[in-house]
């Protein structure tokens, strides 16, 4: 389980055969093999790690839900260690199970945000409402408008520039994670 609250921006060293190697300066206090990491919002299990780099396998299931199969080296990835029970969450909680891929489809500047619209499958928009939580690439941020074909989120400058989300471009790729309350919830109602 994340918050949402990106600790660091990671660098890929290799993406050879579902194996994903990431090297980050400072992230890895603390964490062991077997722990969890989270990758542009994918709960990873660590496989290998050294000072500067860490090590894990990339499953079937989540090569079709993500885009973490298509990165390779140099591309940079937003880093969080799983949460700490006596920690405050920033964020909301994430659980680094993704839902689907989204396009970018617009970045608006504003005066005091970047505002991005985010295209998605049909099945996961009726999760998405204003106001309410999303996680993008693992970021967690706060819907603006739901509509239709899109959704919205404003980007204020502390988070552009310590996470990736200031170096996509339209067109690129995110992992979306919807709340899963709004799942839980649909799930009591129909009694699946």
């Amino acid at each position: 389980m994340f918050s949402g609250i990106i600790e660091e921006i990671g660098v890929v060293k290799t993406n050879i055969h579902s194996k994903l190697t990431i090297g980050s300066d400072t992230i890895f206090q603390g964490m062991k093999i077997g722990d969890s990491m989270s990758v542009d919002g994918v709960c990873l299990t660590i496989i290998e790690n050294d000072k500067k780099s860490f090590s894990a396998n990339i499953s079937e299931e989540t090569s079709k839900k993500t885009n973490l199969s298509g990165i390779g080296p140099g591309n940079f990835v937003n880093l969080e260690r799983p949460l700490a029970f006596n920690e405050r969450v920033g964020g909301h909680l994430v659980q680094g199970h993704i839902d689907e891929i989204g396009i970018i489809n617009s970045i608006k500047e504003e005066e005091f945000s970047l505002v991005f619209s985010f295209s998605v499958p049909q099945d996961i928009r009726k999760y998405i409402v204003p106001k309410g939580s999303i996680a993008v690439d693992g970021i967690s941020l706060t819907v603006v408008q739901s509509r239709a074909t899109d959704f919205t989120v404003a980007v204020i400058p502390y988070t552009r520039d310590n996470t990736t989300i200031g170096r996509k471009n339209i067109g690129d790729t995110v992992n979306i994670e919807v709340d899963m309350i709004g799942k839980y919830i649909e799930n009591l109602l129909t009694g699946r």
